[in-house]
């Protein structure tokens, strides 16, 4: 059963790659980001699918973490249990590990990570590299278990899916009990942030303005741009140009329109000063804080 189930899961990794160059070569220019996508999303979904056909004889799962006998599935860890953060063209290639156990000792498992209302309804999602997961025996019923995806942000990623994604596990028994977890774990998938800041003049003389500008911007998955970041909430801080730690003095609103992810304030020149601004974060964006702008007073 698992044989099968094996060459099905090998068909689709390869399918993931030859189908959608197959119709990106044949689309337009314009659309050919759109029909890569639409074929990826598709394998994907297939590949869930395929999880469910795997189960043995014929006890497919209809519903959510359904199974059959005492197989279980535990313990499961996305990137080190960090955010998974991209840019606008480099890959990543993440980790995902777990536990299952099983009375008969563990016989294989598989993963899928994807982003939607529900399994029936995903929009998009990744494959693992290996055709099932790496199980390393840790005693006679239980096995930890590990695979690799690789994550392409101009094919697998869109603004919309920044967020919390989930990982579907199934796995099976050596006496053939089995269980599918359509949600064995959430994680976080961000759009990578910058941000600038730039105090000037410099040097210049006390008691005279200095002007603090920043701008935050964040990865763009539709167009494989960064763009500014707007109406987000960062904090301008300040410390000694001797050393010391920073201090947030008050916060600011980043710009929209033409100004998007712009962020402006003035100080008076005191003493010698080091400047920047930080950003918390949000449930699509991580946290960055940038570096800082020291001016001399004389």
């Amino acid at each position: 059963m698992r044989a099968t189930a094996a060459a099905v899961s090998g068909a689709l990794a390869l399918s993931a790659l030859a189908i959608p160059a197959a119709l990106a070569a044949e689309a337009p220019a314009k659309d050919a980001g759109a029909a890569v996508r639409a074929a990826h999303d598709a394998d994907v979904r297939k590949a869930v699918s395929t999880q469910r056909e795997a189960a043995p004889f014929g006890m497919r799962a209809t519903t959510p973490d359904d199974g059959y006998g005492d197989t279980t599935v535990s313990d499961v860890v996305v990137n080190g249990g960090k955010d998974v953060v991209l840019g606008t063209t480099k890959t990543k290639t993440v980790t995902v590990s777990y536990k299952v156990t099983d009375d008969s000792g563990v016989a294989w498992a598989d993963s899928v990570l994807w982003h939607g209302s529900s399994v029936d309804d995903i929009d998009t999602g990744v494959l693992a590299n290996e055709d099932e997961a790496t199980c390393t025996v840790t005693s006679a019923t239980t096995a930890t278990c590990k695979q690799t995806f690789t994550i392409d942000p101009q094919v697998d990623l869109f603004n919309a899916a920044a967020g919390t994604w989930k990982v579907a596990v199934i796995a099976q028994g050596n006496d053939a009990d089995w269980v599918d977890r359509d949600v064995a774990k959430t994680f976080a998938m961000k759009r990578y942030s910058k941000l600038t800041v730039n105090a000037s003049p410099e040097p210049v003389k006390k008691g005279r303005t200095i002007t603090i500008s920043g701008y935050l911007s964040r990865a763009n998955w539709d167009t494989s741009k960064y763009a500014g970041y707007t109406k987000q909430a960062v904090k301008l801080q300040s410390r000694p140009m001797s050393g010391g730690s920073y201090a947030t003095l008050k916060s600011y609103t980043s710009g929209s329109g033409s100004s998007a992810g712009k962020v402006k304030t003035t100080r008076t020149a005191g003493k010698d000063t080091c400047w920047r601004y930080s950003f918390a974060g949000t449930s699509t964006t991580p946290s960055v804080t940038s570096k800082g702008d020291c001016v001399d007073v004389r």
